[in-house]
């Protein structure tokens, strides 16, 4: 068997759990099929699945290759779609890592419009605030927001958010409306900064700049947590426009500072590197682009 059979087959064993359910799959003989699984072991001296009583597992090993695999296959098979110019409807798997609070307001619920579009494409959403390894989660496109470190991953630019001093109506109330930078000192404040440690809040309005490093009381290293700090009337905190664009229109959010303004916040959508960015990553990503631009209009 040619590499991209022998993928195919192993790929099967896996999904089926067993070599003759795969042979039914594939339409051939379990002995050809245990047969390509032993050779794909010899070859890459590895052992790739386990055998027992109850059925097939793969290995450490195993998992990986079949997750590569599969990967490979999905896009070669995007590749021919594309070259005979029916690749408009996507299929397969496509893996997509984001920010939790960012994923659960602005693309979740829009998520529905990009698999209508899709019908034969599944879609598998990391929710994490960390920064994870693209290539060894197996990830097709990740949203990542801030200033991108060097990398040699492929990086586009989708968004770019305002953020803003941010306080609700009854902590403001209770505690005064600041009007300068230097005065909040003086007040509660929520800092959120994932890494750990103190965060400077740097301010400008025309020619004139204000940096104010703030360590409040409360600190939170994930952006649900600003949220839940901030609408429980705790403090003042700096966040974009998307983590409380509802917030602000509906007035339970008030912007503190308004006549200052704070460097914005970028959106990027990150590609893993050693493999071409596949159609259902760049489409995904014309898509989150598309619906911040609608965001964005109504807001």
């Amino acid at each position: 068997m040619d590499r991209f059979t022998v993928m195919q087959t192993f790929i099967c064993v896996v999904e089926t759990g067993s070599f003759s359910a795969a042979a039914r799959r594939l339409n051939v003989g379990q002995p050809a099929v245990s047969k390509s699984i032993a050779q794909l072991e010899d070859r890459l001296g590895v052992r790739l699945i386990l055998r027992s009583t109850r059925g097939l597992t793969p290995t450490d090993a195993g998992q990986q290759y079949y997750e590569r695999a599969k990967r490979s296959i999905e896009e070669a098979n995007e590749a021919e779609l594309l070259a005979r110019g029916t690749g408009k409807g996507l299929s397969g798997k496509l893996r997509v890592s984001a920010a939790v609070t960012f994923a659960r307001l602005h693309i979740i619920p829009s998520l529905n419009t990009f698999l209508s579009a899709h019908p034969d494409l599944q879609i598998d959403v990391r929710l994490d605030d960390r920064n994870i390894d693209l290539v060894e989660q197996g990830i097709d496109v990740a949203l990542r927001m801030g200033s991108l470190p060097d990398s040699n991953m492929t990086a586009r630019h989708l968004a770019q958010s305002r953020r803003y001093a941010l306080a609700t109506p009854a902590y403001l109330q209770a505690h005064g409306t600041p009007v300068t930078p230097a005065e909040l000192a003086q007040h509660q404040i929520v800092g959120y900064n994932p890494s750990g440690g103190h965060t400077a809040w740097n301010f400008q309005r025309g020619d004139t700049a204000a940096s104010v490093v703030v360590a409040g009381r409360v600190q939170v290293s994930a952006a649900e947590g600003l949220r839940a700090a901030v609408l429980a009337d705790m403090g003042i905190a700096i966040a974009s426009e998307w983590m409380f664009a509802a917030e602000i229109r509906n007035g339970d959010v008030a912007i503190v500072l308004g006549d200052w303004t704070l460097p914005p916040i970028d959106l990027w959508a990150l590609f893993p590197t050693g493999r071409m960015v596949s159609a259902k990553a760049r489409a995904f990503a014309d898509f989150v682009e598309a619906t911040l631009k609608e965001i964005a209009s109504t807001a």
